[in-house]
């Protein structure tokens, strides 16, 4: 089987001069030319024919006067224009020159490849569209852009503009970040600083008791003296002592006086 028979019409003169005796250079770029302006024509035609047909072509309903379109919907439809004026570029009529051969021997089979051709062509554009749109964020930036812009129309005064000198500028746009900072800090600062004096006020407490309790003991000390004349507790008298006075202000919990 000669498979030249199926090749297209530039693989097979690539050996011949495009420009020379017997090239087929003219041929080409006339066919191509004349393709190129039947697509554009088509491709005109197509335009003008969904404008007057209003909501039934692909075009975007047009809405009140002064309305904006959202950007979201516009990138759509630049994908859509895209993709027609794409499939309008490569025509079935410059795919069939290309493989004349194919084309005369199985009509149907090349119009076939050529469907799906476009088919899978406008499916891969359109996913790697959607991959772009949803890694970029696209649609929530183009709302907020939307938003934004739509804000702004709202606004009656003069928008900012910078001064022309860089230190006033810079200036101007971080003074108000650093005194937030700083009024953040000193709230912060502020919130320890409490919680610093409440803990100081407890360590205070705690000493206080503490003192209190030594006070006590040393009077209940001097008063089982008083009452038993004559008799010097020793160190570990005064520990036992000073264990039931702990115990007796609930300070201390011992069951079993060995433990002191």
């Amino acid at each position: 089987m000669d498979t030249r028979r199926f090749q297209p019409e530039g693989a097979r003169c690539r050996g011949r001069p495009i420009g020379g005796p017997g090239g087929r250079g003219g041929r080409a770029r006339q066919i191509w030319r004349s393709g190129f302006n039947m697509a554009a024509a088509r491709s005109v035609n197509a335009e003008s024919g969904r404008e007057e047909k209003g909501p039934e072509g692909s075009c975007p309903e047009s809405g009140p006067p002064g309305a904006t379109i959202p950007r979201v919907k516009l990138l759509d439809t630049l994908v859509d224009t895209f993709l027609q004026k794409l499939v309008a570029a490569g025509s079935y009529q410059r795919f069939t020159d290309c493989y004349k051969h194919l084309y005369q021997l199985q009509p149907e089979m090349t119009q076939r490849i050529y469907d799906k051709l476009v088919t899978q062509l406008q499916t891969s554009v359109r996913e790697e569209i959607s991959e772009i749109k949803a890694e970029g964020n696209l649609e929530a930036v183009l709302s907020s852009l939307d938003k934004i812009v739509q804000e702004g129309k709202d606004r009656t005064e003069p928008a900012w503009r910078p001064s022309g000198i860089p230190e006033e500028d810079m200036r101007s746009a971080l003074v108000p970040y650093f005194v937030q900072q700083r009024d953040a800090l000193q709230r912060r600062v502020h919130r320890q600083e409490a919680e610093n004096r409440q803990l100081a006020e407890a360590v205070l407490a705690g000493r206080g008791r503490v003192q209190e309790l030594r006070r006590q003991g040393r009077a209940r000390q001097q008063a089982w003296q008083v009452s038993v004349p004559g008799m010097v507790p020793g160190p570990r008298d005064r520990l036992l002592l000073l264990g039931l006075v702990l115990r007796g202000c609930g300070v201390l919990h011992v069951t079993d006086p060995q433990e002191l």
